[in-house]
Parts: C-alpha cells; sequence; structure tokens
C-alpha cells in the first residue's frame, strides 16, 4: 500500500471547516436522475407493497422525498426483516438491487417475513455519485445518537417505528473510487494519512463483530456465489481486516456508525460487490444483491 496522493481543498495537516466543507459542496454536480432511475422504478410496486414516505431530504440542490416499502399483511407474530440500498449513493447496485428484490421476490417471501425496504437512504449522493451528504459526512459511520446525517436521522426513525427486527441486510459497493477520490477526500477532511488499499475483485460480506452469525453468513455468499465471483483474500485479509470465512470479515458495526449496527437483529450483514472488475456488469451486480438478499431471507425463514 501507499499514501494516497493529495487533494484539491483545503490546507494539509488541518481538518476542514466549513468553508472547506461549502467549496467541497460546490464542486459537484447533479449526474443521474433520482426521479427517473429510483421514483419511477418504485412506481409500479404500488400494486403489490404498501410504499411510504417517510421523510422528505432537503438539500441545497433540492428536496428529495425518502419512501420505504413494506409487505402487505404485516404481521407481528412473523419475524420483520429490514433491506436497506443507497446508504452511500454512488453505490449503485445497492439502490437497484433493492428495488429488483422489491419487484421480482418479496412478494413470494413477505408470506414467511414482513419486509421493510429502503431502497435509497442518500437520494443527493444518488444523484451526484457520491459517497458523502452534501455537509461532507459520510451516512455510514453517522447511524448513530443525534446524527450528523439528516439522511441517517430520518431513516433510523422510521426503522424506530416498525418494531423489532430480526434480520438486516445492508446493500454495498466497493469501487476503484474509493482510491481515486473517496479516501484522499476523508483524508483532507480529517487531516489524516489514508492508504491506498487494494480493491477485492468480487463479492464479500461485512458482518458484526458482536454477532457474527456465520451461517447466515455462508448462506448469503453461497447464493451470490452462483451469480458472481467471491472476493479472493490476500494473505489472509479484505480490506486489511481478517477473512473470518472465504468471503467474510467482521466490523465493529456499532462502534463505527455503521447501518448495519443500527438494530439489534441477531442476523445482520453489508453486502459489497465490486462493479468496476472485469469479470462482470452492472446488471451482474444487480442480480448479485437480489441473490444476497434471497439468500439471506430464506436461510433466517427456514428457522422458523
Amino acid at each position: 500500500m501507499s499514501e494516497t496522493h493529495s487533494y484539491p481543498i483545503g490546507i494539509p495537516g488541518q481538518p476542514w471547516g466549513h468553508p472547506e466543507r461549502a467549496a467541497w459542496r460546490d464542486r459537484q454536480r447533479i449526474q443521474r436522475s433520482y426521479a427517473e432511475e429510483v421514483l419511477a422504478r418504485i412506481a409500479p410496486l404500488h400494486a403489490t407493497l404498501d410504499v411510504q414516505q417517510y421523510g422528505t431530504l432537503s438539500t441545497p440542490d433540492g428536496d428529495y422525498p425518502l419512501l420505504m416499502l413494506r409487505s402487505r399483511g404485516w404481521d407481528p407474530a412473523r419475524p420483520t426483516a429490514l433491506i436497506t440500498g443507497g446508504v452511500h449513493g454512488y453505490e449503485t447496485s445497492g439502490v437497484q438491487g433493492a428495488i429488483r428484490f422489491a419487484a421480482t421476490e418479496a412478494t413470494r417471501l413477505s408470506t414467511q417475513l414482513n419486509l421493510a425496504i429502503f431502497p435509497c437512504i442518500s437520494p443527493w449522493g444518488y444523484e451526484t455519485i457520491n459517497r458523502w451528504n452534501p455537509d461532507a459526512v459520510d451516512p455510514n459511520r453517522s447511524f448513530v445518537p443525534d446524527s450528523p446525517s439528516a439522511e441517517c436521522a430520518l431513516m433510523m426513525a422510521a426503522v424506530a417505528r416498525l418494531g423489532e427486527i430480526t434480520v438486516h441486510i445492508d446493500l454495498h459497493e466497493t469501487t476503484d473510487t474509493d482510491n481515486s477520490e473517496f479516501r484522499p477526500a476523508r483524508a483532507a477532511r480529517d487531516a489524516i494519512t489514508q492508504s491506498v488499499w487494494s480493491i477485492p475483485d468480487g463479492f464479500y460480506l461485512v458482518g458484526r463483530t458482536d454477532c457474527p452469525a456465520p451461517e447466515f453468513q455462508a448462506a448469503i455468499r453461497d447464493a451470490v456465489a452462483a451469480v458472481t465471483h467471491i472476493a479472493p483474500a490476500e494473505d489472509g485479509l479484505i480490506i486489511g481486516v481478517p477473512v473470518e470465512q472465504p468471503g467474510v470479515i467482521n466490523y465493529d458495526a456499532v462502534a463505527l456508525g455503521l447501518c448495519s449496527g443500527l438494530t439489534d437483529a441477531p442476523w445482520s450483514t453489508t453486502t459489497e460487490v465490486y462493479p468496476d472488475s472485469p469479470k462482470t456488469d452492472s446488471e451482474c451486480c444487480i442480480a448479485a444483491q437480489v441473490a444476497a438478499v434471497v439468500g439471506g431471507l430464506t436461510f433466517v425463514a427456514a428457522q422458523g
């Protein structure tokens, strides 16, 4: 690994203040449409799911309606599954995978589980293809009390109204821009040194150290292996973290403020696909996310 390159905002060695965060935001541009690529694809799902607006995200580029999809026939006696996408808006297959799952598999699985699907938690990030929100805050480090991220605060309030969560699958990607943009940006924002890390070529999972649920993780990995390749370890590591089993590492999700640490669900994981791999494409990545959700929920439903 080597030290990341410099970043064009801020003074090296000094954390960003408001002027630097504003300068960063001014560099961002709308590159795709949340209305066309997310809301329009959710619209037909009113026929089979309850589509609810749980809040409005206000940003310098406008207001975004935030939507949750709930299965019909909600039964408190059933386990409840939480599916989240677009915590990092630039991770496209997480958003589109959640929508694809809702369109193709949710009705079948809703006979065994209550389903709550949040397809795109960070719509501004989706439109600007960003990891951060407009305040240069990483939502996936902000699932904490008094969150600095409006996206997280609104979503957490909605989840709290759902009751007990049994399983949570959070859909993510690891992309080459982690090294070319977001790690250098973070190093500049926080006045820290970050290294260029090896991007895993393939799918992997990030479980929770406090409830690793290895059989659950294995069921998801094996389901995805039928769709795309699993990331190999390098010297027993994936993104610098020891591998617990093939394609699986664990993080302290609660301490880090990750979305997967939001609830006390005994089964929880974060998926990571690699859309920049020469072995895959965008459609394969979406299919992998759907396979992950189906594999995980099928495993949970089988536990009775």
